[in-house]
Parts: structure tokens; sequence; C-alpha cells
């Protein structure tokens, strides 16, 4: 069991975000994955452009079911939905198609994958998808397990009312063999639901003339499914004499009659297709409704049974509006479904190999261990892949019919719960399928001779005489000691970053003789590669099983790489070589080596490569124009076993054994006389011969006419055969004639309407159009007329403007002459004035006047000064004042404040010597002792607030003090600013040279200086 827990592996699919898609604000998106018939989806996020969909995905499976889906390339298919809230319909957009062989149990960086088959054609819509492999470390638990109680009375109607058909699936037992449907605790009837194919008629109206079917001999085959469960019928050749074998599918179910009838209302319809290869040429729906009735109890008693011949619709139908076939030319399949209870079961479940009479229907019960038949196995490569994508030239409707059959290609092989029973005989052990090609091998080879063991032959004696065989050696083949058995598989997994200028499709080729064969190994179909996008191959695995030594395994895989060339098929010119790329096999060599057990529980090694190479050019310079994406695993299953073994040839087996056997015995002693020469021995043996010849030359010529007789006979048969085919198609085509004709008339009647409408239609538009001419003729004249008159009307004004600007020249002319003469009166005053100033600046009145002029400006300045000081000491008396006002006031209330609070205390006081001496009457002692008490310390607090009212007083007064002191500080300070501002002018008058100290002005500022500096002094 926990060796089961390790094995147990998620498949993790994270859709990360998108891209490029349209806004669409009442919308929300949905992605949507199916794998291995399990459907999950992501939460609606936004339909904005860029969504946000952070979501992961995983599906729980086995190692062993993983390398299953490999093989088979199961595919994941991504749908994305449109989803509307408020009508609750989903609307698809597209899909995408992830590879499960590139998933890893590494991390792996998630990649942009385009939207398919895309509803917004204007826009490249992408999703974001990351594929990984997680080991799944749930706990396996193996313990005792409670048995559950029976439902109560009562529980099931009120469980069957709160059931949702749609939550209602099918649940997949694999130990026990069912599928549940229902809850399990509730649910526990078992049912076997039966479908049966058993003919079908006319199928040859479902082949259109213009379809081309495969150019080998098609084969046909009916798919539907049951259950989730995928089911094919033998194939079949002729469409016109369908033979083919009934057989029945069955199917365990667990569930009551209450809950099977609201699934079957829910899954109303079985729907069956007739298949060839990958195409589906038509489809019946069968209703299952009927079935089981509410509240009917007939199942209980017998199975019930829907049964009859359906007629087949062809996918396109609808689009084509193809005339209904009468009934007796309509294909037909008939069909059988059957559900009965399991305890009302005739018929026993019969093992595979069980020889049955013939001709009855050969069922299938779908089993989760053995149940795998045949006719599923050989069909599940018919089905086509998800993978596979239509082109864009086939019918829409087609596609919307196949791609049920396109879902869940590969699932056949992994779906359990089905029973298998045959009623006829299958005595051949069931082939295991896988989708892989193995190469032939000396080791295969070897081994299959060894099989056959020695080889021995022997010819009789003709005469009569006594014959024996004896063994004879065959060819031996001698295998070194050292050689191992390995195998070595090759996955081409994806060629991308195409660089080439047209879209190819591309095949790979490649060959290596020494894995032991030297034909090619190619992969099919082609696919069509593009520029910017990457294209998983095809059919691209390979293995090859060999013995070498490894010493020359390794010699040769580091001296001879691996050649895969690419190839362009085209199917009008001949196949081009485009590319080859070397693949060095050496590098699996390299890899960390991994160990397994074999089919004999011996211990095996696998190495895997992972890599990437370039594709070089074939002609030219050798650039790289793509890039291949492939896998490599080499496994070595240890020494061979056996070292001779023995090759079975036709040429050593023919007359190996011919050697007569002489007997030694004595002859007779004879007479004298010779006898008769009819009588002897020779003759007789000799006549004896010669009847033996014509006896078989009789039965020569008699088995020559029987064949003779065969071949007549079968081709008189396949001459009524392809007859009978000839008046089917005949028939058909006489059909389908008709349906033209009638066609062709309707068509006919349609154009000599049309033909009248359109003269009609003539007519009108040559009088539209005279009319529409005249209008023009009638426009362009006047068009011209008003051309005419505004080129007239320019040339006046350009005559206009060139006289005004001749004008303006001469104006010019005549203003520049008036500048220059300006100029020059200009220049001879400033030289008169000049020559003035110089005169005028020499006599000693002027320079009086300067003095007197700057002398002035002082006077003003201090004039300025002065009356700007006066309103200063305005201001600051003003002040003064004020704060003397304020201080008295203040002064007054704390004085009245103070009375009226001693007052209240010696009413106080009072009142408490009054108590006191009421007290002192009624109490004494120690309560006298402390009112004393109290009394006292209420007149030292009274003591201390007059002390704290004088000295708030002081502070008052000290407070003035200071406010007198600083205004004149301040007047000080005003009075040091104007002796330094006058100081500061005398010296600049003595620097400047023209005054010195005895000048009048200077003596002036000397008075001025000194009475400040008094004045300053008396104030201090």
């Amino acid at each position: 069991m926990v060796s089961r827990a390790v094995d147990r592996l998620l498949v993790v699919v994270s859709v990360l975000e998108g891209r490029c898609f349209p806004k669409r604000p009442k919308h929300m998106l949905i992605v949507e994955a199916k794998f291995d018939g399990e459907q999950l989806a992501t939460d609606p996020v936004e339909h904005t452009d860029q969504p946000e969909f952070a979501t992961e995905l995983a599906w729980e499976l086995d190692r062993k079911a993983l390398h299953q889906h490999r093989l088979q390339r199961t595919p994941i298919k991504l749908q994305c939905f449109a989803l509307d809230p408020v009508s609750s319909a989903k609307e698809n957009i597209g899909y995408t198609v992830l590879d499960l062989r590139a998933a890893q149990e590494k991390k792996q960086a998630p990649k942009w994958y385009p939207l398919l088959s895309n509803k917004y054609t204007k826009f490249k819509s992408e999703i974001q998808v990351g594929v990984i492999l997680e080991t799944d470390s749930k706990a396996l638990v193996n313990g005792f397990k409670a048995k559950e109680a029976p439902p109560r009375e009562g529980k099931a109607p009120a469980l069957l009312s709160g059931l949702d058909p749609k939550s209602i699936v099918p649940v997949l037992n694999e130990e026990e063999g069912y599928h549940q449907i229902g809850p399990a605790e509730y649910c526990k009837d078992y049912f076997v639901l039966s479908v049966t194919v058993a003919f079908a008629t006319q199928l040859e109206q479902l082949v259109p003339s213009t379809m081309k079917l495969p150019e080998r001999q098609p084969e046909f085959f009916f798919y539907y499914s049951l259950l989730g469960n995928d089911v094919t019928n033998e194939p079949f050749t002729d469409l016109i004499n369908p033979n083919f074998e009934p057989e029945r599918a069955s199917v365990r179910i667990r569930s009551t009659a209450d809950v099977l009838q609201v699934y079957l209302c829910a899954q109303s319809k079985l729907q069956i297709h007739l298949c060839c290869g990958d195409q589906s040429l038509g489809s019946t729906e069968i209703p299952l409704t009927g079935l089981l009735k509410k509240g009917n109890v007939e199942i209980d008693q017998h199975p019930v049974a829907i049964e009859g011949a359906f007629v087949l619709v062809p996918p396109n139908r609808a689009k084509q509006k193809l005339p209904q076939l009468p009934l007796d030319m309509a294909p037909t399949v008939g069909v059988s479904v059957i559900l009965q209870r399991e305890s009302l079961s005739a018929q026993p479940l019969i093992p595979l190999n069980a020889p049955t009479e013939p001709k009855e229907p050969q069922e299938k019960v779908l089993s989760p261990i053995s149940g795998k038949t045949e006719s599923l196995q050989q069909r599940s490569q018919n089905v086509p892949s998800q993978a596979d994508h239509s082109s864009s030239t086939e019918d829409e409707a087609t596609e919307s019919d196949v791609e049920s059959l396109k879902l869940e290609k590969g699932t056949k092989l992994k779906k359990k719960g089905l029973v298998a029973e045959s009623c006829q005989e299958i005595n051949k052990q069931l082939p295991i399928f896988k989708l892989e090609s193995r190469a032939k091998s000396p080791l295969s080879d070897l081994q299959n001779s060894a099989d056959d063991g020695p080889v021995a032959a022997s010819q009789p004696n003709p005469v009569g005489a006594s014959s024996s065989s004896e063994p004879v050696s065959a060819q031996k083949i001698v295998i070194p000691a050292a050689s191992h058995h390995y195998c070595f598989s090759i996955d081409l997994r994806s060629i991308r970053g195409l660089e080439v200028g047209f879209p190819i499709n591309c095949i790979l080729r490649y060959s290596y003789p020494f894995f032991g064969s030297a034909a090619p190994i190619m992969t099919s179909p082609p696919v069509e590669v593009r520029k910017n996008m990457e294209v998983f191959l095809p059919q691209s695995y390979c293995a090859f099983d060999f013995a070498t030594i490894p010493h020359q395994l390794q010699d040769t895989f580091f001296r001879l790489p691996l050649l895969v060339e690419l190839w362009h098929k085209d199917k009008t010119a001949k196949d081009l070589l485009l590319g080859v790329a070397r693949l060095q096999l050496s590098n699996v060599l390299a890899s960390e080596k991994t160990r397994f057990l074999g089919g004999n529980g011996e211990q095996c090694w696998r190495q895997t490569c992972n890599e990437t190479v370039s594709v070089t050019a074939a002609q030219g310079s050798g650039n790289r124009i793509a890039e291949l994406s492939y896998a490599i695993t080499l496994e070595d299953y240890g020494l061979v076993k056996m070292q001779e073994v023995l090759v079975s040839d036709s040429s050593q087996c023919v007359g190996a054994g011919q050697q007569r056997h002489v007997p030694h015995t004595q002859p007779r002693c004879t007479p004298e006389n010779h006898p008769e020469p009819r009588e002897t021995l020779e003759y007789k043996a000799a006549l004896e011969l010669e009847m033996w010849k014509e006896m078989q030359e009789d039965i020569f010529e008699n088995q020559l006419k029987k064949k003779e007789m065969a071949h007549m006979q079968a081709l008189a048969e396949e001459w009524k055969k392809r007859d009978r085919e000839r008046e089917a198609l005949v028939k058909k085509k006489i059909a389908e004639y008709t349906v033209l004709e009638e066609q062709l008339q309707k068509t006919l009647r349609d154009l000599d309407k049309r033909e009248r409408q359109l003269f009609s239609a003539e007519s009108e538009l040559q009088r539209v159009k005279k009319e529409l001419q005249a209008e023009h003729e009638r426009n362009l004249q006047e068009l011209q007329d008003s051309v005419r008159r505004a080129r007239e009307e320019c040339a006046h004004q350009v005559e206009l403007e060139r006289s005004k600007i001749k004008q303006l020249e001469e104006d010019k002319l005549r203003v520049q002459q008036q500048l220059y003469e300006a100029e020059n009166k200009h220049k001879i005053l400033e030289k008169e004035f000049q020559q003035y100033k110089e005169q005028q600046s020499s006599k000693p009145e002027i320079q009086l006047q300067s003095e007197i002029n700057l002398l002035t400006l002082e006077k003003v300045e201090l004039e300025r000064k002065l009356e700007s000081a006066t309103k200063s000491k305005l201001h600051y008396k003003q002040q003064w004042t004020r704060a003397l006002k304020e201080l008295a006031r203040l002064k007054q209330r704390e004085q009245e404040n103070a009375m009226a609070h001693l007052k209240k205390q010696q009413q106080e006081l009072e009142h408490m010597r009054l108590r006191y001496l009421a007290a002192e009457e009624k109490e004494l002692g120690k309560t006298d002792r402390q009112e004393l008490e109290d009394i006292r310390n209420e007149l030292n607090r009274l003591k201390q607030q007059e002390e704290e009212r004088k000295q708030l007083q002081d502070v008052r007064d000290n407070s003035a003090g200071r406010v007198d002191s600083l205004h004149s500080r301040k007047l000080n300070e005003n009075m040091d600013d104007c002796v330094s501002r006058l100081i500061e002018e005398r010296d600049t008058l003595l620097r400047t040279g023209v005054y010195n100290h005895e000048d009048h002005i200077v003596s002036e500022l000397d008075r001025q200086i000194r009475e400040a500096i008094a004045k300053r002094n008396i104030t201090k």
C-alpha cells in the first residue's frame, strides 16, 4: 500500500492568465479542461483584455496509467467559454490542446497557447498555461473501516427531492466493478444497462458522391459512449450489405430506480455514430427517458427495453439543406437498449474465452480488470485525437457532430467499470494495443528463432523401403558472454522556430543501422508548420531492442551521431529535403541513471536525455532553419541469458534429412532359371510407380477443376456484388440527379425572376444616371463661372496690392532720407552740448551749485529721519501711558479682590469661632484639641496667602520699573543709531576730498554729533 501511494501522481495544469481578449463588461470568462473523462473548470473571471485566472487543475493517476496515456498521446483539451451571468448561457470562444508528453516532474516555465477556432477573429487570443507532474503525498490509510449503516426510513424521498439532476454523475468503483449513480449510502440496488447494435441497412446513402474515402479498403464501424466509456463494434467494409456480428455492451450500475430515472431524464439521449476513420458519416439519437417512468415498478418484475430501427442523419444535412429520403431508402441502424435488475439477469456472465453458439449478439461487459475487448482496442486508433485539428474548409456542422468523437481519444483503454461477456467464440488472447513502433532488431529475431527449437525434416522412401528421420542441427549464432540486452527509444517531440519563407508539410526521417534495421523511420502524417509556432509531431516515438557489448555501444554513440532529415512533403511536386539535425546519442550516456525492475524482477537501469538541437539547412551556408525538441532513453536489461540461438532457415530445412536407409539383408538363393520380367520386383515397383503417377495426375486435375470452379464461383459472386453496388449507386445517382434537376428548375425560375428585376433596375439606373449627368453638367458650369469670377477678383486685388507696395517703397525711401538727415543733426547737437558742458564745468558757480544741491538732499534726509523719530517717540509714549493705566487698573482690581477675600475669611473665622465655642460646651478633651489645630492651620494658610499677595504686588512694581528701563533703553539705542549715522555721513564727505574740517557742512555735522552724545549721557 505504501508503494502504491508513492506511485500516485498528479497532473497539474496551471491556467495563469490570458491576453488579446476583447472587453465584454457583462460577461465572465471560464476555462474548462478535460482529460481522461474528467472535466474541471476555473472560477469565472471578468472578461477583460488580460483576464487573470490563477487556477490550478489536477488529475490523479499512477505511473502505469501515465505511461499508457503518453503512448496513446492522450491530449488535455482546454476550452474557453464566455459566460453570461444573467441567462447562464455559455458561449464557446475557442480551445487549445496540451501534450501530456511535455509534462515533467521538474518545474517548467509556463507557455502561451493560442486559441484555436477562435470566435474573436480580429483578436489573437492566447492563454498562459503550465503543465507539471507532482507526487501525490496524500496518505493512503488501509485500516479498519466501519460498515455503513442502512438508510433510515423516510430519508429517501427527502434526499430525492433535494437532489439536483445536473449533479448526478456516474462514479467508478474500480474494486467492485460498477458505476455509482447517486449517494452511496442510499443507492444500493444493482442494475445492468445493455446496448446492442444488431444490424444496419442503406448505409451507402450516407456517403455523398463528393466525399473521398481512403485509398485502401475503407473500414466502417459504429461508435457510441456508454456512461463515459467509448464503445465501437467490429469494423466492416461493405456499406451496401453490412456484415458484422451483433455486439452487446453492458455496464453494472449501483443506484435506485428513482435516482436512475432522474439521471436518465437528465441524460436523455444516446448518440450512435457511423464512422470511417476519423470522420462521422451519420448519427442517430435514441431517447432514454422511456426506459424508466416515475412511480413505475415494471423494472422490478421484468427488464425494460427500447428497441427499433433508427434513421441515421448525415452531420451536414442541416447546412446543405438536403431533402428527406423516403423510409425505404433511408439509412437505418437496429439498436436495442435494455435495463434490468442484476437479480433478474437470465444469462450468466460468460468469460471472454468461453465458446458459445454463433450468430448470437457478441456481448462486451466492460470490466475494470479484464474488460478491454478486442474491438475496443482495435478501434481505439480510429477515434480521432483531440490534437488533430480539422481544416478550415470543413463544414461547421460536421465539426460539431464529430466533436464528441474527438474528445476522448485514448481513453478507451483507461475506462473502467465495464464487465465483458461474450456470446461468440473468442479463444484467442486479446492483444495489448500500444501506439509505438518497434523496429525489428537482431535480439528479437534471435529470441523468436530460439523459441522454434531444433529443426528436423525427413523424406519418405518411394520404393517401399523402411524410412527414418533423424534431427539435423540448424545454424547457430553465438552471442558473446559480455553482451547486454538494450532498449533504445527515440521520441521526436516538436519542431519550432521555423525560418523558411513558406509553410511546410513536415515529416522527419532517420535511419541507424546499428540498431539492427537499415529501413528508414518516418513520422506520419505530415504536419503543417509555420513561422513563430511550435508543432508536436504525430507518430514520432520508436523503440529498438538489440544486444551488443557496452564498449561497442559507447564507441558507436560517440562516433556516429543520428542524422534526422527534415522533409517538405508536397502533393504536386517532389518531396524537398530542407535540413538535417545531428542528434548526439552519446549525451544519454552522461545522464543520470535510474533503477527499475524488469519483467522478470531483475534490476535494470534507465538513462533519459531531453534536448533541443538546431536543424541546419541542407543546401547553402548551413544556417539554422528550425529547432527540434526530442527525448532519448536507453534501458539496460543486463546480460543476455542465452549464448547460442538457433536461426530457422527454409533453405536448410529442405533436404536436410533426406537420407535413405538401406537395410542390410542377404539376398535369397535363387534357382538357375530366370523368372519372367513381369514377375520381377523391379517391374512391379515400376508398374506401381506408373500407376501412382497416373493417380496423382487425376488427383491434380480434379484439384485444378475444383479450384477453377471455386474461382469462377468467386468471380460470379464478386460480379453479382459489384452489380448490386452499381445498381445501388445508379439508384442513388438518379435520386441525386432528380433533386439536382428540381434545384436547377427552381434556380432557372429564380434567374428569370431576377433577370426581370435586373431589367427594371437597369432602366431605373439609366434614368437616374441621366439625371445625375445633367445635374453634374449644371454644377460644372456653375463651378466654372465661380472660378472665372474668382480669378478676375484675384487679378484686381493683385494689381491693387502692387500699387500699394510701390507707394510704400517710395515712402520708405523718403523716410530713410529724413532719418539720415536727423542723425546728422543729432551728431552736431551732441558735439555742441559736449563743448558747452566742458565750458560750464570749469566755472566756480557750478561747483557751488552742486554743493548746494548736495546739502539740500542731506537736509531732506535729516528731516525725514527726524519726523520718523518723532513719530516713534509719540508711539512709545502712548504705549507707555496705556500700560500704566492697565497696570493701575489691575492693581486696583487685585486690591478689591484681596479685601473681599479677607472679609470672607474673617466671616468664616467668626463662624468657626462661634462653632468652636458651641462645640466647646458640648465636647471637651480630644475634640477641642483637634478643632484648635484646624483653626491654627487655617490661620497659617491665611498668613501665607497674604504673603503671596504682597510678593505679587512687588513683582508688579518691578515689572513697571522694567518697562520704564526698557523704554529708556530703546531711546538710548535710537540715539546711538543717530550718532553713528551722523559720523558716517561726516566721514563720507571727508573721503570725497572736496570737503575738510573747516567747511561749514562738516562743522554742522560735528555740532550735531556732540549734541546727540550729550543727550544720550543725560538720559542715562
